[in-house]
């Protein structure tokens, strides 16, 4: 593993599990606005907010491998993103309630030194629970829905609302370990 990599992203759950596979890599997240343009499917948007953010930091660098990754939560073909208040984090946490959802996490791996990438996604199914009113205002208070799309952290307290998942779970914390891992391989990189 001679190569180094730059996680193009601030997430504290997307280094935490970069830690976990024992990947040494340095962070310099992107400031890129995330426009989402509905013109795509799903999938292919969050591969290219992936490729968007890892260009951004890989134009700043003369080598490594820069990871970009961008998670997107869609129920009924909306997406639902960082909530901006309280009161839209009880909305998308009611909407969730007894219902199936879609987590959508792009990949996107950037050689700096030739600009040479690959990029993919993931997705994964999720059945929430049905959500008593107490359960939302509760979860709200502990502060862990709001930074996060869809308002709920699988990891965190959030799993108590989690009945079912089809799919990667690591995709659902943000970063699919398995298609990072054969990814990582294209650029000679791997982990075990």
């Amino acid at each position: 593993m001679g190569e180094s990599i730059i996680l193009a992203s601030a997430s504290p759950r997307r280094q935490q599990l970069l830690l976990q596979l024992g990947l040494k890599f340095s962070v310099e997240p992107s400031c890129l606005d995330e426009n989402l343009n509905l013109k795509m499917d799903f999938g292919p948007l969050a591969a290219k907010m992936a490729l968007n953010k890892a260009m951004a930091v890989a134009k700043k660098h003369k080598e490594g491998i820069v990871l970009g990754a961008d998670t997107i939560v869609v129920l009924d073909d909306k997406i639902l993103g960082k909530p901006e208040s309280a009161q839209e984090a009880e909305e998308m946490l009611a909407s969730l309630s007894g219902r199936w959802h879609r987590v959508y996490t792009g990949l996107s791996l950037v050689d700096a030194s030739t600009k040479d990438y690959v990029s993919d996604f993931e997705v994964s199914r999720v059945k929430f629970k049905e959500l008593s009113s107490s359960e939302i205002q509760n979860y709200i208070k502990t502060g862990e829905p709001m930074d996060k799309a869809g308002s709920y952290g699988i990891q965190g307290k959030g799993a108590l609302f989690v009945e079912k998942i089809e799919g990667d779970y690591y995709n659902i914390v943000g970063l699919p370990l398995f298609k990072l891992s054969k990814m990582l391989e294209q650029f000679d990189i791997r982990i075990l």
